[in-house]
């Protein structure tokens, strides 16, 4: 019974501390296992969040009425040797990411997060999984008497070295073990430049990494002296030089520790890009990219304005199909126009088969968005204080319009002037929906006087929640009730 008290000690730190890091990375994130500790032992779950809840009949197949799962691997029990690890790979379930693994003092345990829309790649999200399960691993073989409490406080903080385990098995793959990129220093100098403005711009154009044996390969526009080639841990000069290959396909070349020339040729072999976009920039490997990095920080967004209700508004709403497609493209469009250039926007979807009327400059006559040139029009318009018009016909009605309407509850100040207008105006407008593209904060979608959100429903975590019985929990409708 002690020891059962222990091993949940140690998950739900383990949990918590998986949870947080990897909101951070990647935005409100849920987090579960489960995990049998030793052979012949009942599988048990710990989901104090319901992220697995609706995948009931597939964790019943593959861990109820299959018993593959305790064939597929023989670990002998040996806590000396918790760090040998054998690996599950993820289980493929909708929505979400999963690693595991099996250790000579954890027999069998399955970790699980959200797998968002918008992530640049699974990769780092993977190998923070695995890091899970080296470090429960860990933690039940050093049992009580050794238990140190700091693996919730070290996947906290676990996002750059997620990073750097991916690129590490990547450009193993790739190269073999006989690298000489070191990739810490690689991330760090990576954030360190995304930090420097340079007479009061940020950052634009592209720093590759290339294994010096790949040289040869490379046309280079032009090279530096080997005595006067920039070092990278010098932010400040790399800053510089990336003056010289922003808004071109030209690329700062590094072999990971100082600064070779500038190429305009593809490269070949393995690669790491880092992308800067000013405010932000992507870290890609062979032009895939892995994630993003803003603020001083790796995160998993891919930076593109996420209009997720938008899409299905349209979808259910009475406009037949292909419209309802077309619409959706040309407010993308506009809004990903918008968030790039970071001028921010509102943008009015009017589905009545009369639109509203709403004061701002009008047209003679409505011109077609699904015309290009109407449509750059359009997002030249969106830089005007006020919103666009936009009506189920693909027609732009008006721009510079103002919203306006009575004081609604839910109402925040916090937010501005074209946010908690844009509430007022749908709290009072049927089939409208509106899009408010902030320049310093994340997309808005606003339809009935409240701001519509993709994300996962966030339920504290009750202390009393134990990890339940697998074979209970499937058939359980109230999860609160803790195995005894």
């Amino acid at each position: 019974m002690r020891n059962n008290f222990f091993v949940h000690k140690c998950i739900e730190e383990t949990i918590d501390g998986l949870q947080d890091g990897l909101s951070r990375f990647s935005g409100t994130s849920r987090t579960a296992v489960i995990y049998s500790i030793r052979p012949g032992g009942n599988l048990r779950i710990y989901d104090p969040q319901d992220l697995l809840r609706g995948h009931e009949p597939i964790l019943k197949n593959l861990f109820l009425n299959s018993d593959d799962w305790h064939k597929a691997a023989t670990i002998s029990t040996d806590k000396k040797k918790f760090s040998d690890l054998v690996g599950e790979e993820n289980l493929q379930l909708a929505g979400l990411i999963s690693y595991g693994g099996r250790s000579s003092s954890v027999f069998y345990q399955m970790w699980f997060t959200e797998h968002h829309p918008d992530m640049c790649s699974i990769g780092p999200t993977e190998r923070w999984l695995e890091q899970a399960v080296w470090r429960l691993s860990h933690d039940v073989a050093n049992e009580e008497e050794l238990y140190t409490g700091i693996s919730g406080n070290f996947l906290r903080e676990y996002a750059t070295h997620a990073v750097r385990d991916y690129l590490v098995d990547e450009m193993n793959v790739s190269l073999g073990w006989d690298t000489s990129i070191r990739i810490y220093p690689v991330l760090d100098a990576i954030l360190a430049i995304s930090k420097t403005p340079e007479e009061g711009a940020w950052p634009k154009g592209q720093l590759i990494f290339v294994e010096r044996r790949e040289f040869p390969k490379i046309k280079f526009i032009t090279e530096f002296p080997e005595l006067e080639q920039p070092s990278l841990e010098n932010s400040k000069h790399i800053r510089k030089l990336l003056l010289a290959v922003e808004y071109s396909d030209r690329k700062l070349v590094c072999d990971g520790k100082i600064i070779i020339g500038i190429t305009k040729s593809e490269i070949p072999g393995f690669c790491i890009t880092a992308d800067y976009h000013g405010r932000h920039g992507f870290l890609m490997i062979n032009g895939n990219p892995v994630c993003s990095f803003s603020d001083g920080s790796f995160k998993s967004t891919t930076h593109k304005t996420k209009l997720v209700q938008v899409e299905e508004f349209l979808l259910e709403s009475e406009m037949d199909r292909s419209s309802a497609t077309e619409l959706f493209k040309i407010v993308s469009n506009i809004a990903h126009g918008a968030g790039t250039q970071k001028h921010g926007c509102t943008i009015v979807i009017d589905l009545n088969k009369k639109p509203v009327f709403i004061s701002g400059q009008t047209f003679a006559e409505p011109f077609d968005l699904q015309n290009s040139e109407f449509l750059d029009l359009a997002k030249s318009f969106s830089k005007v204080d006020g919103a666009l018009h936009i009506g189920a016909d693909l027609k732009l009605h008006g721009f510079a319009c103002l919203l306006d309407g009575q004081f609604i509850p839910g109402e925040d100040r916090s937010r501005g002037a074209r946010f908690n207008s844009a509430l007022r105006f749908t709290a009072e407008h049927d089939n409208i929906i509106v899009v408010v593209v902030s320049s310093d904060e994340p997309v808005s979608v606003i339809m009935e006087g409240v701001e519509l959100s993709t994300k996962c429903d966030w339920k504290p975590v009750f202390s009393n929640i134990k990890p339940l019985l697998l074979e209970k929990w499937v058939t359980e409708e109230d999860i609160r009730v803790p195995v005894k």
